[in-house]
Formats: C-alpha cells, sequence, structure tokens
C-alpha cells in the first residue's frame, strides 16, 4: 500500500533541512531594537523608549531611529563597545561636538532627545567586524555605549543595545514539520493496528509518542527562566507548539475579550512594543542583584501577576523571561498565554473525535459500496465506541505536560478569577482520569496474574482493555505495566518546576537535573520498554535529556564561567540537538514509510517476549482451524462476549447490568448468580481453563472434543444428555474429576480417553512465569 503523506513530510524535511542550512537573507546586517541600562547606578540619566539601529556593511551605514530621555547636563564623550559572545570585537569613542549628524548632542541638556539620522561608518573601521557577525544564526552579541564626562572622563551612564543579524533557527517551517510527521506517525500506528499489524502498530506509537515526549522537553528548557543563549532560545522556541503556544489572530482576540469579561486586565506588551524598549533576557544584567531581589518579590508574584515586577517604571522598559519570553517570542501576549494553551488542546481533542467518528461513518459506506472488503477495520467498526475512549485517553496524555504547567503556571500569575477555575478544573480532572487509568490498568494486570500468571493475557487478549486502557501500557513490557506511575510522576514533578521556580531559575534547574537523572538510572536499570530497540530508542532519549539539563545549569551562570564558554555551549547545545532530533524523525518515518509500505510489516519485528502476540489476534478473523483450536484452548471463544476488563469496583464497565458468571465462564442460573458473587475475600479468582484439562487428544482419542461429561450444578444435580451437556461439548470441562458418560445418564470415574496436562500453556510461558 502506498501512503504519499509519509514522502511528503521527507520532502518537508528535506526543504527545513537545506532552509536551516542557509539562512538566507536579501541583505548583510546588524540590528538592535532595545536599550537596557547597564550602568551601576540606580537612577539611570540615559533612558530610551524607542530604540531602532540598523547597520549595513555593504553600504558601510548605520541608520538609527532613537526616542530617548536624559537628565545629563554638559558635554560627553560617547565610548562605543561591541562583544560578541563576550569578546570585544569593535572599540570606538566619539565626540558629539565633533560629528555633524550628532552636533546637537553637544552639549547634553535634559529631555526628550528624538534622533533620526544615519552615519557611514569609514572601511578601517568595517574591517573589525569579523565576517561570522553576519553570517551566524541567532548572533550571541551586544553593543555598550558609555557616556563620560569630556573633561574628567568619569562614567555617567551606560546603555547596552543586544544584536541581532536576522537569522536564527526559530523557522516556523520547522516547527510545521515537526507537528506533520508527528501527527502522521501516530496516523500512520491506528491505520496499521486497523489493518491487523499490531505488533507494528505499537512500535510506531511508542516510538511517536517518545519523539513528542522529546519535543515536549525541548520546549520545557525554553520556558524555563535561565537566561540562555540567543540559539537555544531560538532552538527551543521551535518546539512551542507541542505546548499548545501557538499564535493565531482570532485566538488572541477571544482570549482577550475572554479576560476582560472575567474581571481581568490584558498586558500590551505586543500592543506597545514599538513605544518602549522589550528586553528578551538572554544573559544576566547584574544576576545577583536580579536574583535577590526577584526572590523578595517571589510572593506577590505567586499570589497575582505583578506588572511592576517585569517593568522598570523609570525607564520603560519590560524584562520578560521563562513562558513569558516563549509568548513573546510567539506572538503572544503574557496574559493570553493558558487560554492559548487551553483552547489549542480543546480543539484538537473535539477535531480528533470528530474524524474518528467520520472515519467510522466512511467504513460503513465503502464495505456496504464496495470500495472496502468487510473484514477491513472490522474491529474498529464494531467497537468504535471503545476505540474513541481509548483515544481520548492517549490525548489527554500527550497533552498533559502541556496542561500541568500551564495550568499550575496561572495559579501562580492569576490573569483572571475565571481562569484560575478553568486552571484548577482541567488539572485536577486530566490528573484524575490518568490516575484512574493507571490504577486500572494494575488491578487487570494482578488480576491476570493470579488467573493466568502472566499480566498479559488479560491486557491483551481482551479487546476492550487493550483499546480504553492500552495506551498507559503497550509500549512496555507486560511485566512492568508498573511503570505508567513512575511517568506520569515524572512528568508531574517537572511540570511543578517548570511552573512554580519561574523566578528562581538555579533552584529550577537543580531539580531538573535531579529529576533527570533519576529518571536516566530507573530506566537504564528497569529497561521497562517493549524490547531491545524500543528501550535504545528511549535510554537515548533520556540521556540527551540529562545533558541537556547539565548545560542548562551551566547557562545559569552559577559556575561564574566566562560569557564565551557560555555561548560556545549554547552552540554546542544546538548542534547537537539538531543531529539528534534529525535521527529520531528520520527513524520514525523509515517505520513508518515501511509500514505503509509493505504487504506484512510484523515481520520486521521479533515476537515479544512476554507473548502478546498469542493474544492480541482479532476475535473476528479466526482464518484457520489451528487459530480457532488456539482461541478454545484460551477460552477465548465461549468468553468472547464476556468483558474481562470486568470488575464490580470499576464505573466504567457497566459490570452491574451484566449476566453473571461463574469462574469457568457458565452462566448462573438465576437462584444462584447473586449468591455466587459472594465469595470469600480470601479465595483468589479462578482461570476460565482447568488446569487439568488436555489441550491436546492422546492417541486413539476423538478428535473433536471429549465425550459429553455430566455437569453438576450448584445444587449438586447432574446435567444427563438432554442437551445441555452436548451444547457444553466445545468448552473446556469444569474443575474436578473428569466423568465419563455412561449412556444411562449415570457418570463413571474412570477417564481413559484423555492424558492429564504436562505443561505449562502458553499464557505462563514468555514472561518468566513458568511452572
Amino acid at each position: 500500500m502506498h501512503f504519499p503523506s509519509a514522502s511528503t513530510s521527507v520532502a518537508l524535511l528535506f526543504t527545513v533541512t537545506i532552509s536551516l542550512l542557509s539562512l538566507v537573507s536579501a541583505q548583510r546586517e546588524i540590528s538592535s531594537n532595545s536599550l537596557l541600562d547597564c550602568s551601576s547606578n540606580p537612577n539611570p540619566g540615559f533612558t530610551a523608549t524607542v530604540f531602532d539601529v540598523v547597520f549595513t556593511p555593504d553600504n558601510d551605514k548605520l541608520t538609527y531611529d532613537i526616542n530617548a530621555d536624559s537628565t545629563i547636563t554638559g558635554f560627553v564623550t560617547f565610548q562605543i563597545q561591541a562583544e560578541a559572545y563576550g569578546i570585544t570585537v569593535f572599540n570606538k569613542t566619539i565626540n558629539p561636538c565633533q560629528d555633524a549628524d550628532l552636533v546637537a548632542l553637544c552639549p547634553l541638556n535634559p529631555g526628550q532627545i528624538p534622533i533620526n539620522s544615519s552615519s557611514v561608518f569609514s572601511a578601517s573601521v568595517v574591517s573589525q567586524i569579523p565576517w561570522i557577525a553576519y553570517t551566524f544564526p541567532d548572533l550571541d552579541g551586544t553593543i555598550k555605549v558609555y557616556l563620560l564626562n569630556t573633561t574628567t572622563g568619569d562614567e555617567i551612564a551606560c546603555v547596552q543595545a543586544n544584536l541581532s543579524n536576522g537569522k536564527t533557527v526559530d523557522q516556523a517551517a520547522v516547527s510545521w514539520v515537526l507537528a506533520v510527521i508527528a501527527g502522521l506517525a501516530l496516523v500512520v500506528s491506528a491505520v496499521t493496528s486497523g489493518l491487523g499489524h499490531s505488533n507494528t502498530a505499537a512500535h510506531i506509537a511508542a516510538n511517536t509518542l517518545s519523539l513528542f515526549g522529546f519535543f515536549q522537553a525541548q520546549a520545557m528548557i525554553g520556558m524555563t527562566g535561565v537566561h540562555m543563549p540567543p540559539m537555544v532560545e531560538a532552538w527551543t522556541q521551535n518546539f512551542q507548539w507541542s505546548m499548545g503556544i501557538v499564535s493565531i489572530g482570532f485566538m488572541q482576540s477571544v482570549c482577550t475579550w475572554y479576560q476582560m469579561a472575567t474581571g481581568g486586565t490584558p498586558s500590551t506588551v505586543l500592543t506597545n512594543v514599538n513605544s518602549q524598549s522589550v528586553n528578551v533576557e538572554k544573559r544576566s544584567l547584574g544576576f545577583a542583584r536580579k536574583l535577590a531581589s526577584r526572590g523578595l518579590d517571589a510572593f506577590d508574584y505567586v499570589v497575582k501577576r505583578d506588572t511592576s515586577d517585569t517593568t522598570d517604571s523609570t525607564s520603560s522598559i519590560i524584562d520578560i523571561y521563562g513562558i513569558d519570553r516563549v509568548g513573546f517570542r510567539s506572538n503572544v501576549e503574557p496574559t493570553n498565554i493558558f487560554l492559548t494553551g487551553l483552547g489549542f488542546f480543546v480543539a484538537f481533542v473535539v477535531i480528533v473525535a470528530i474524524c474518528v467518528a467520520l472515519f467510522k461513518g466512511f467504513c460503513e459506506v465503502a464495505v456496504k459500496a464496495g470500495w472496502l472488503k468487510s473484514d477491513k477495520f472490522e474491529d474498529f467498526r464494531n467497537g468504535w465506541k471503545i476505540v474513541l475512549k481509548g483515544i481520548l485517553f492517549r490525548l489527554i496524555l500527550i497533552g498533559y505536560p502541556q496542561m500541568a504547567i500551564l495550568c499550575l503556571w496561572e495559579l501562580t500569575v492569576r490573569d483572571s478569577a475565571a481562569e484560575v477555575v478553568l486552571a484548577l478544573f482541567y488539572f485536577v480532572a486530566m490528573s484524575a482520569a490518568l490516575l484512574w487509568a493507571a490504577l486500572k490498568v494494575v488491578r487487570i494486570a494482578r488480576r491476570s496474574v493470579q488467573m493466568h500468571s502472566n499480566p498479559a493475557y488479560i491486557l491483551y487478549s481482551d479487546p476492550a482493555a487493550l483499546n480504553k486502557w492500552g495506551f498507559l501500557y503497550v509500549q512496555f513490557r507486560a511485566t512492568a505495566y508498573y511503570f505508567i506511575f513512575p511517568g506520569l510522576l515524572y512528568i508531574l514533578i517537572k511540570a511543578l518546576f517548570v511552573a512554580f521556580a519561574q523566578n528562581a531559575p538555579v533552584p529550577q534547574t537543580i531539580g531538573f537535573v535531579v529529576i533527570e537523572a533519576v529518571f536516566l538510572i530507573a530506566v537504564s536499570i528497569l529497561r521497562p520498554w517493549m524490547d531491545k530497540k524500543t528501550n535504545t530508542f528511549n535510554i537515548a532519549i533520556a540521556v540527551i535529556n540529562f545533558i541537556n539539563v547539565i548545560f542548562l545549569l551551566m547557562f545559569t551562570g552559577v559556575f561564574n564561567q566566562p560569557y564565551i564558554v557560555t555561548g560556545i555551549m549554547g552552540v554546542i547545545f544546538f548542534v547537537y540537538n539538531a543531529a539528534f532530533s534529525l535521527v529520531l524523525i528520520l527513524m520514525v518515518i523509515i517505520t513508518s514509510v515501511i509500514a505503509m509500505c509493505s504487504k506484512n510489516p510484523d515481520t520486521r519485528y521479533h515476537p515479544m517476549r512476554d507473548d502478546r502476540g498469542s493474544f492480541i489476534k482479532s476475535q473476528n478473523n479466526l482464518n484457520t482451524e489451528l487459530d480457532a483450536l488456539g482461541a478454545t484452548a484460551r477460552g477465548d471463544m465461549r468468553m468472547k462476549a464476556r468483558d474481562l476488563d470486568d470488575d464490580s469496583d470499576s464505573l466504567s464497565s457497566g459490570s452491574m447490568g451484566r449476566q453473571q458468571y461463574d469462574a469457568s465462564g457458565v452462566p448462573l442460573p438465576p437462584s444462584t448468580s447473586a449468591s455466587a458473587r459472594n465469595v470469600p475475600q480470601y479465595e483468589p479468582p479462578h482461570s476460565p481453563i482447568d488446569p487439568s484439562q488436555p489441550f491436546i487428544p492422546s492417541a486413539g482419542a476423538p478428535r473433536h472434543g471429549p465425550p459429553t461429561a455430566g455437569y453438576s450444578d450448584y445444587s449438586g444435580n447432574g446435567y444427563s444428555d438432554n442437551g445441555h451437556g452436548g451444547a457444553r461439548n466445545g468448552s473446556p470441562a469444569p474443575r474436578g474429576n473428569y466423568a465419563q458418560y455412561s449412556g444411562s445418564g449415570n457418570l463413571s470415574n474412570q477417564d481413559t480417553s484423555y492424558r492429564p496436562q504436562a505443561n505449562a500453556g502458553p499464557w505462563q510461558r514468555g514472561a518468566g512465569y513458568d511452572r
């Protein structure tokens, strides 16, 4: 089968790779659009509300548009110093009294100083700027201007501007392609599962979910309060779509309206970006001073969003970092970030649910019209509602990191009372749903171990349990079903650090280091995933995540390393993460393409050691006599209508209104069905298969089941050959000694037709449960 969308993804990936390598810009330039104070004076004498400066080396021209406020009086000299990655690359002193373009600043007088002009630098000055400043993406450069007293040479003021060359690794095409690849891989997994290739579908789904989790881990790094190098900020911005931070015009309008309608005050950072300087913090300016002040204001920040925490009232400079920085770079107002993420998640869930329902309708129409064979997607068409529930649960799991971070963060900023209520509701509801699902899986697995000595039996043989709860355990081996709890705890703790430690970058990063280290050690020792390849895939991701947080700790400046070290580490961070992401994406694409183009993709994978393949086989496609015999031996045919995921304390199984069964799956008479439920608490559940019943007849025995045996009801009466016994010939015999039919309704205690079972059943092998 050909799947053109996968090949389209490869073409898109190639296009994005070329765009990243070329980073085309029509004209070389270096620009800046914000002016910051870098002096030690708490009351700066020179500030700017508008600062737009562009230098184009092709014509050696510097164009500037500045609206500054000054409280300085007298003759001053400007000392201009340019730095790249902590290294001074340009140093020049200018006397405005000797420059015709700056004569208005000679002498400098208090008041507003509008400057809109241009200057031409000499070739000797331009030659001092290295070529890498014009070509390297996300330039980590600054230019500082010191205002010196012309007479004494003392420093009066200092201002700093961050430089950019217009080239960046933050590419919209990258974000779109990553989202499309992840989405198509999930679709391929669903399609291959519907076609009956369960092993391939499980591998694709597991790898895709791990890839998506890696994307979210990259986005979390960008959401921390750490002042990172520009290239790291830009790279992590490519993954913010996985956290639901996507700018859509009408959605921003709706979010602003909702916040105003519920008593909130929308922020105006993007609205006033042309009239005030916005500092997207990439390195610390007075790191210790700012960290201390933020620590003192932490309580006020948690109580309610305070604009004074990020705005300098004396200079009209807005400092943004962490989640606010991510929103600003995505063109989302800080007060709209939570509602944007929430709206994106809800819309995605609704769209997926509608698509599943439409696909169900299409399949029915296609089968009736003869476009599809009647056995195609038969399991999905027969149980599409249960499949839909499982898909919705999986979407909750995928969106949980996003919603946990945004909901908990909303509790710290409190944009409006209604938004706080929404944050509490969605966080509690999603956490409760996942916790309930995880507990349900544990109960099912333990029940399966008690009945069959193997957790894989009910987890994989019952289609209802597999389709509804399988999103939590199919990526793990059957005996590691418990790992869903460490996985959920890992996500929750990281979300807590991201949301509540925005003002404390060092503790936040140390927490990340501890979390990633513990998780890496756990997965390296336990290796809980389904096979060796999947374990390697996920352990490699855990290693990269741990290395990333080590780099993040270096970015905090806690080791006081030279800034050139931090800048180089930022470049290295981008290089190895980009290479690793490319490898993961190519692996997922190749696996997906092979799955759709191969006639039987399951042959690429070895059978699982937990023997899940023998239990997953479709109940609707027993095409051979051997398949039917295997199903009969497992008890599947008699229990086909029985939900193995049915227990009395389930809120979703609907067990209260169902026919009562005894331990062997036989319907109980009405008089005993109620009393049969009152079993002693110490009595474990019984398997529907009698361990003394042989599956294969001995030599000379009939091949179509044992002779009709007498069955004892709960009153001690035996069934005769009036039709009751004959109806049970296809089922395994009940527990107890075999009785041979004597022709008159009497039972004989001799059994010579069958030999006792010598070996463990197939569900007792393959997972370390051999007896």
